[in-house]
């Protein structure tokens, strides 16, 4: 099993590279391990992903449930895991730099810090601080954790490309090691913030007509899929709970291969 400090410089090196890579986001152990097994190089846990196994909404996730699950993810993979910090569970810097500090502890590698509250957009020098506090924490540990800075206006209804890039910047000027605004929907936004930054820039499918191809030629470094994968597996559970329910059929069943698809990925470094 790689070092916490290993998977670090792993991670460190793909944010710093040249390449572009796809960083999907497990929300349990199972789903943690077959993105392993399917050959991705690191992984990004999603807020919405884990509420959902936990039977929450997004944005209900205490703080200790976020860490036993980095822990338990962390603890079941050999690739760099970041984690979906949310707004640092606190309003405050202070506690933004304590969040930090414990999520190392899980063996997790990064961390990203939102500018949303969970209300609204927090005050431009307010937001600054936090990433400042996030970084400062980051650089008091014993292996380059990879704090990323995200703009949440695009996702939260505030269309402001010009604002979003303002903070983008801030953050990169507050230490941040990778930017992130959630709500980028084409190629031509993604390179209109690219163009403005020097940092590596994290961008979220949020369409099937993007590309990993198209997002790499727009500039973008890593490319995440928040809850989404997390969305489709349970809608196919919610289909075929239905189908079952009111027609009493399994077609749903047609779906499944001939063979359990799922024990190989699980077992595959055994």
């Amino acid at each position: 099993m790689p070092t916490q400090l290993e998977k670090a410089q792993t991670m460190k090196a793909l944010h710093e590279g040249s390449e572009t890579f796809l960083i999907p986001g497990p929300w349990d152990v199972a789903s943690a391990r077959v993105f392993e097994a399917l050959g991705f190089q690191a992984l990004a846990t999603t807020s919405g992903g884990l509420a959902y196994a936990l039977g929450k909404l997004d944005g209900e996730v205490t703080l200790d449930e976020k860490l036993a699950h980095c822990r338990a993810l962390s603890e079941a993979t050999q690739i760099p895991i970041t984690a979906d910090l949310e707004n640092g569970y606190s309003h405050h810097p202070d506690g933004v730099a304590e969040t930090i500090r414990r999520i190392a502890e899980t063996g997790v590698v990064g961390g990203s810090i939102e500018d949303w509250s969970g209300e609204g957009i927090y005050d431009f020098n307010h937001a600054v601080e936090r990433i400042e506090a996030a970084v400062e924490a980051a650089r008091s540990l014993d292996f380059p954790f990879s704090v990323i800075g995200r703009c949440e206006n695009l996702l939260r209804g505030k269309n402001d490309m010009d604002d979003t890039i303002r903070r983008l910047k801030a953050y990169e000027a507050a230490g941040a090691d990778v930017l992130f605004a959630p709500g980028l929907r084409t190629a031509e936004e993604v390179k209109a913030v690219v163009d403005e930054i020097k940092t590596p820039l994290s961008v979220v499918a949020m369409s099937p007509d993007l590309s990993v191809a198209k997002l790499a030629g727009a500039g973008a470094r890593r490319v995440s899929i928040g809850a989404a994968m997390a969305m489709a597996t349970y809608a196919a559970l919610i289909e075929g709970a239905r189908e079952m329910k009111e027609e009493g059929t399994f077609d749903w069943m047609k779906k499944l291969s001939s063979e359990n698809a799922i024990e190989p990925l699980l077992t595959s470094r055994r």
